[in-house]
């Protein structure tokens, strides 16, 4: 373990450019080399080491092989050789069997390998193969990793600068990848562009290519927890791959079947998933479209029958398709799981059983063992455009609710705010918002505003003090404030039209009943306040007899008027 902690800050220390490495390298940790050029990593000392292009017979004198990527290694060159005639890894054969569902990032990885290399061949020897690999394999700092697989899916030349492809390249792998583990299977979104355009347009401006450094910097200040799933993913797929690339000698092994089903089975138990949450889903036809006959009427008025499958929609249900989209789509969930704090998206624990000794306890605890986390759920609060605009109509939706949650503000000229808070909102005179609380633009540029603790307020009756919801840390000068009848939000001194505003529930299903109960409470509480019971002497002083009496009325029994 300790050569692999070494080998990671070696790494990270001549990620920036190839040619800073050399001489940089630990003792007992040779590089792959090519030619008769000195690479970083070579032990100091080391004497007599044959090298070629391909690094094949590179003397590895120094450390154990890890024996996953050895064992790897040698499976992809005997491939390799049946293919090709090759003694050797290539970039094909190592995409084609280590990455079989994203071929794409396999050939990235592996240009990238063979690139830290120096090799002046197209195929990578087994030794430099294995070197390089585990040098992968042993990053640990956060910031290295993100360096890599910036330049990784950048072009790999002397200047080493990043153009905007390159970045969205990055990121729509980055979002294929968490689609592909997503729990309900895998998702596409029709946004994905406008969302993957918004992160690009606010990291490079108006630049055509920035250094790696800088674009590092920008994802770990605005969307720090996009990247690491994919090192997640590469991982893993580098220290399994042995186990589940199939040889004619291997298919009558039952053990390496039985790990191989293991493995495709808790295929998604390795936190890709985890990140994006599951939005919560709504009929968009309301109850008249749900497949049963409408309560009290349908489209139109007139009662429903279910849907026929098949039966194309009338002019009437697209426009209401079309009118209740969700303002937050698919992929910008995506990137404010990747851009807020964990608590937004936390991972939910798999619930015990509830028999124990029913006959699915086996099966509940090897899923368990393989998937102890679930997604988060984020739950559908308030939309304006379902249940009404207004204040009164979102403070009933919302408060309430002790739970993180995110407001969305859709404005005119296709602005985009969020405003996240993690604790329930109340109305006060004080800033509020523990740490978490942010504020960010997602369109038509995506930019983290601010992230502060007492940078929320919400007001809208106690005199003397502004009125309506705010957010940003100065008093005297918010970022965002929206009116008291949440009808315009200013931001950066303008004016601009609120056109609907969505509330989303990022808590557990408990917080979500919590607040389901207090409104059912609070319905049935003035239901009964509605009818009260008066004596003939309570009557005699209650003030509601007076003004029945200067209205000229002096009977109030009803059956005799």
């Amino acid at each position: 373990m300790g050569n692999a902690h070494s080998g990671g800050k070696q790494q990270g220390s001549g990620s920036s450019s190839p040619s800073k490495a050399k001489g940089n390298g630990g003792a007992g940790e040779p590089m792959q080399a090519n030619g008769g050029s000195a690479v970083a990593g070579v032990a100091t000392g080391v004497r007599g080491m044959t090298r070629t292009a391909s690094g094949a017979d590179i003397q590895d004198r120094s450390q154990a092989q890890f024996q996953p990527v050895d064992k790897l290694g040698r499976i992809l060159a005997k491939k390799c050789e049946e293919l090709h005639g090759i003694h050797g890894v290539t970039g094909d054969v190592f995409a084609r069997y280590v990455f079989p569902k994203y071929p794409d990032l396999g050939h990235k990885l592996f240009r990238y390998l063979r690139f830290m290399s120096h090799a002046k061949t197209e195929h990578l020897g087994l030794v430099a193969f294995r070197q390089q690999s585990e040098k992968f394999l042993a990053l640990l700092d956060d910031s290295v990793i993100l360096e890599s697989y910036v330049r990784m899916f950048g072009d790999l030349n002397e200047s080493e600068l990043i153009k905007p492809e390159n970045l969205k390249h990055l990121l729509r792998t980055c979002y294929n990848l968490a689609m592909a583990h997503y729990s309900d299977g895998p998702q596409s979104c029709r946004l994905l562009n406008r969302t993957l355009d918004s992160v690009v347009q606010s990291c490079f401006f108006s630049k055509e290519s920035l250094s790696p450094g800088y674009i590092c910097r920008w994802l770990e200040n605005n969307v720090p927890r996009l990247v690491p799933p994919i090192h997640k993913y590469c991982v893993h797929a580098l220290s399994t791959s042995h186990r589940t690339i199939m040889d004619n000698s291997m298919v009558s092994n039952s053990e390496t079947v039985v790990s191989i089903s293991a493995i495709n089975a808790g295929e998604a138990s390795y936190g890709l998933e985890l990140q994006t949450p599951i939005l919560e889903k709504t009929n968009p036809f309301g109850k008249e479209l749900g497949g049963g006959v409408g309560a009290g009427g349908g489209i139109g008025g007139a009662s429903m029958l279910p849907r026929e499958p098949g039966k194309p929609l009338t002019a009437e249900e697209r426009e209401r398709l079309k009118n209740q989209q969700p303002l937050l789509p698919l992929s910008e969930a995506w990137l404010l799981a990747g851009s807020l704090p964990p608590l937004y998206s936390k991972p939910q624990s798999v619930p015990a059983p509830i028999n124990p000794n029913s006959a699915n306890l086996t099966s509940h605890i090897f899923l368990a063992k393989l998937l102890s986390l679930v997604p988060s759920h984020w739950t559908s609060l308030y939309d304006s455009r379902l249940d009404g605009s207004g204040t009164n109509r979102f403070l009933h939706h919302v408060l309430g609710y002790r739970g993180p949650n995110l407001i969305l503000f859709r404005c005119e000229d296709d602005l985009l705010f969020c405003v996240a808070n993690p604790n329930e909102w109340r109305e006060t005179h004080l800033y509020i918002g523990d740490e978490g609380s942010c504020c960010l633009q997602l369109l038509p540029k995506f930019q983290m505003l601010e992230k502060k603790p007492k940078s929320l307020y919400l007001n809208t009756h106690i005199r003397g003090y502004p009125k309506g919801l705010r957010a940003g840390s100065d008093p005297r000068k918010p970022i965002l404030i929206v009116d008291e009848h949440f009808e315009r939000l200013e931001y950066r001194a303008l004016q601009h039209k609120i056109l609907s505003i969505e509330v989303w529930g990022c808590g557990n299903q408990q917080q979500r009943d919590v607040q389901l109960d207090i409104k059912k409470w609070q319905v049935k509480e003035a239901e009964r306040q509605r009818t009260v019971k008066m004596t003939a002497a309570d009557w005699m002083d209650h003030p509601d007899r007076y003004l029945l009496e200067l209205g000229g009325r002096q009977n109030y029994n009803n059956s005799s008027t």
